[in-house]
């Protein structure tokens, strides 16, 4: 099979597994959802909104008609909604097969979130950090488990404020989005380590969806969200592309069966923006080992979230 023409069909059939997807109301991660139901998963819909959460699972139906999708109700940004969330799905799944941590934010002022956090470190990174040791036991629990983080390909302009992670001196809109974006790689890669570690058949993958419309973008000026507003498509498709093609880099790193834990998917066409699904690189840093073993320990100090494995990487 040729990378370049992978579609979600050649993903491996998800029947018998369970998926949970976050922020799966709107965008990429409904489209994650509608992919992953197509292929066969349970798939569970972690939205903030509930409303909006119903309307997607309508949709999903509408076009999956066969599909098992449930909800759950998960602020992301609020790590007392987490450890909820984490709870009510603990009792209702044993294994979990597939955790997608799509939910995100891009801010164009500093906010911080409920428990204190700059807002896109602590929603980006922090909480889907602390939902997936919440979970991790869950996974592990699945005969080969995936855990993806949607990243950003802008994670490569990013750099982790260490002094200052929560950037209280040097805010700036693009600083702290790419750092949150950075955060998720480097977390990604320590994990698949500790997985190693202990030898867990479990992967941790990460994956961008280059230039998608969707309406992360809501915060920024109006000739940005022009430019990503569908309607305008006709012009703007040769560096845009709807959420379903920018939901395939995750599609192929939670359902192909050659995927490898560590690897990073993305598209492949023009600057990493449109086109299909193929492996990409990560910066550099983001493989600095060093800065991804203090980053974890920086997550479970702020998050009070520590990861069950036996073994520390070497």
């Amino acid at each position: 099979m040729n990378a370049a023409d992978w579609s979600v069909e050649q993903g491996a059939s998800q029947a018998g597994r369970t998926a949970v997807v976050t922020g799966a109301n709107t965008g990429v991660g409904l489209e994650i959802a509608r992919g992953l139901a197509s292929r066969g998963a349970a798939v569970v819909l972690a939205c903030r909104n509930r409303d909006a959460a119903a309307v997607a699972r309508a949709d999903v139906l509408a076009s999956v008609p066969e599909a098992r999708v449930e909800l759950v109700h998960l602020d992301v940004s609020d790590l007392s909604s987490v450890r909820a969330c984490a709870e009510e799905l603990r009792a209702r799944f044993a294994v979990i097969d597939i955790l997608v941590n799509n939910a995100g934010v891009m801010h164009q002022s500093r906010q911080l979130t409920a428990d204190g956090f700059e807002g896109d470190f602590g929603t980006n990174f922090l909480g889907p950090f602390a939902l997936t040791g919440l979970l991790l036991d869950r996974v592990l629990a699945a005969t080969s488990g995936r855990i993806i983080a949607v990243s950003s390909k802008t994670h490569r302009s990013g750099r982790i404020a260490f002094d200052d992670l929560q950037l209280a001196k040097a805010f700036s809109p693009g600083r702290a989005y790419t750092q949150s974006k950075l955060a998720q790689l480097m977390a990604t890669y320590e994990l698949q380590r500790r997985l190693d570690a202990v030898a867990s058949p479990a992967m941790a993958l990460a994956a961008h969806p280059g230039g998608a419309r969707t309406a992360i973008l809501r915060e920024h000026p109006r000739s940005i969200r022009w430019v990503f507003n569908d309607r305008f498509r006709l012009l703007t498709n040769w560096f845009t592309q709807h959420p379903a093609g920018g939901a395939l880099p995750v599609l192929r790193a939670a359902t192909d069966p050659a995927a490898v834990g560590g690897q990073f998917y993305g598209p492949g066409g023009r600057f990493e923006q449109i086109g299909p699904p193929v492996l990409v690189r990560a910066a550099g840093r983001a493989q600095d080992v060093d800065a991804q073993h203090r980053l974890w320990q920086a997550a479970e100090e702020l998050t009070g979230v520590s990861y069950v494995l036996t073994r520390e990487p070497s």
